[in-house]
């Protein structure tokens, strides 16, 4: 499921910049990144990708409940003009509840988390399945991890902080010269 993870995110990062390449100056500037991430739950070394549908849904938060499940999001840092790539992973061992099948089902119809990883949406009421999470970085059960991307667009020379300060430093008026009138 680690690896998987991985694959996916290099595999958006990449189609992300080729697409992008007949699009004229875009990626000529030494300011652009373009960040790939996806996510895979790992179930007892089984991936648990998006379930696509309610019968799915239902199949992977029965097979979760009781359990520990790690997600493993993987994000893909990439510098076109430089070809520059950074990768990391991400990964959170979440422990759900005991769920029974009327929590499930009211769970299902209110979130219809058909297109998350293992079905948890967990910025909605996804939280509710969970009894733990257990993180270096809460963002990543959400589907990118912030403080991985942050390493990970310093080390291709992006710094957001340093990037912020340069946009609030005052730039002098551009210099017209006075009309001579003669």
């Amino acid at each position: 499921p680690r690896a998987l993870a991985q694959r996916l995110a290099r595999a958006k990062a990449e189609a992300v910049a080729a697409r992008c390449q007949g699009g004229g100056d875009i990626l000529s500037s030494d300011d652009v990144v373009v960040i790939g991430s996806d996510q895979v739950a790992d179930l007892g070394g089984q991936a648990l990708g998006k379930p696509g549908d309610h019968a799915g849904a239902v199949a992977q938060l029965r097979a979760m409940r009781g359990q520990v499940v790690h997600f493993h999001t993987a994000v893909c840092v990439l510098r076109p003009r430089t070809g520059r790539l950074e990768e990391a992973l991400s990964s959170v061992a979440v422990t759900f509840r005991e769920l029974s099948d009327d929590d499930i089902e009211t769970y299902l119809q209110r979130e219809q988390p058909y297109d998350c990883a293992g079905s948890a949406k967990c910025e909605g009421l996804g939280i509710a399945l969970l009894e733990r999470i257990d993180s270096d970085d809460p963002t990543s059960l959400i589907g990118l991890p912030l403080i991985a991307t942050r390493r990970l667009l310093a080390a291709v020379g992006l710094d957001l902080l340093a990037a912020l300060r340069a946009q609030d430093t005052p730039q002098p008026p551009p210099s017209n010269p006075a009309p001579h009138h003669g």
